[in-house]
């Protein structure tokens, strides 16, 4: 059946699958007439790939008299894989808080509500996921504004596709002490810091540049269990980890440097190759940062449940 895709028909059924695709089951389908002007094709043609794309089990309609013929079902998936569209891939932070899990949900579901489809892969610390999109394993990154910066001196062919505003990536960055009496970084203190984090790795350096403390290096997804056996005494981490915030005591940047630098941390970007931003403009066109946002602040808040 898919090797009828290469006929004249079936040239003219994938263009007219993506084009179906953005059409709502219940809704009008266009006149035979009308796809013959828009793709400059013959009639019999149209209906034939019409006819082509019911046999594929990619839609269903229903001819009602002078009214016209109604979509009243389609595969999405298969629409999509007819017309050649493959989804996105898009690589994010493992979602291990509600930002996170906000900010997935948002970027599916906006790209779900302008008809189209996207793939989430969650990796530990940015620069993974910049080596991922390097490496063509994923078509865009999502991280902090502070890494897109760095990452793009190093690697100009990089460019920011979106960005999302403060807040949208995490809420704030704070140094986490092991001991509740402490207030204060001291020297001679074992302080968490994970190299393959690049936010985590610029804040603590530049916290503690004035200290003498000892750098431990520490899985970021270890710096929890970390503190709570007192291997580290200390770490700089966000605050949206409930975890931490209700078991240790946080304490506010000290260095200014730091505070400038943690602006930049919080907010949200997409990253994608420079050489694909016209094809990366269209396959984000009509995804909206609004609708992402709404759908991320919806469930911080706990209004809806995330879905990614």
């Amino acid at each position: 059946m898919w090797e009828r895709l290469y006929s004249k028909n079936g040239l003219a059924a994938k263009k007219i699958a993506e084009l179906l695709n953005k059409i709502d089951v219940g809704a009008k389908v266009p006149r035979v007439s009308d796809y013959s002007e828009r793709l400059n094709i013959g009639r019999g043609t149209v209906q034939q790939a019409m006819k082509l794309l019911e046999e594929m089990k990619a839609i269903q309609t229903e001819a009602r008299g002078h009214l016209g013929t109604f979509l009243v079902w389609k595969d999405d998936d298969v629409l999509l894989e007819i017309a050649g569209i493959a989804p996105l891939i898009g690589s994010m932070p493992l979602p291990y808080s509600r930002k996170y899990e906000g900010l997935a949900s948002g970027i599916v579901e906006a790209f779900e509500s302008a008809g189209k489809r996207v793939n989430l892969i969650y990796m530990r610390g940015a620069t993974n996921r910049i080596e991922s999109l390097r490496t063509k394993r994923c078509d865009y990154a999502v991280v902090s504004k502070m890494t897109a910066k760095l990452t793009l001196s190093d690697y100009p062919n990089l460019k920011i596709l979106r960005s999302f505003g403060e807040n949208t990536y995490v809420s704030a960055h704070k140094v986490f002490l092991a001991d509740k009496e402490k207030n204060e970084i001291e020297d001679g203190m074992r302080v968490g810091v994970d190299q393959e984090s690049l936010d985590q790795f610029q804040l603590t350096h530049l916290e503690f540049a004035e200290k003498d403390v000892e750098f431990v290096d520490v899985n970021y997804m270890q710096l929890f269990d970390k503190l709570s056996s007192k291997e580290i005494d200390a770490t700089i981490w966000n605050v949206d980890d409930k975890r931490m915030t209700r078991n240790f005591k946080s304490i506010s940047f000290q260095s200014v440097e730091a505070q400038k630098l943690a602006r930049d941390t919080s907010q949200a970007v997409i990253v994608i190759e420079g050489d694909r931003e016209e094809e990366m403009n269209e396959k984000w066109h009509s995804v909206t940062e609004e609708k992402i946002l709404q759908v991320q602040q919806s469930v911080e808040k706990g209004e809806v449940i995330p879905r990614y």
